[in-house]
């Protein structure tokens, strides 16, 4: 499946898919999460627009927690792309 990212309203959530190894593997990630990774003094921040902003970052994000095991679909949380300290994770 290659569908284009959209915000999935009863779940909160911008739903997408990475390309991995030629097959797709579904993600997900909060729009709780994007707005307080991203833009947590903005108060009109939209999830689909900062998704669009940062889907490098959220799928190589994607891409190393399928590499460690997990299975779609990928949830990405606040950890996934910052740690303890606040800063990007590589």
């Amino acid at each position: 499946m290659s569908d284009a990212p959209f915000f999935h309203e009863p779940s909160g959530t911008i739903r997408f898919w990475v390309q991995i190894d030629g097959e797709y593997v579904g993600g997900s990630i909060a729009k709780e999460t994007l707005h307080y990774c991203y833009y947590p003094k903005a108060s009109d921040d939209q999830p689909l627009e900062t998704y669009t902003r940062h889907a490098q970052e959220i799928e190589s994000a994607v891409r190393r927690r399928f590499a460690q095991g997990s299975t779609s679909p990928i949830l990405i949380r606040d950890y996934d792309l910052h740690d303890a300290s606040g800063k990007g994770v590589e």
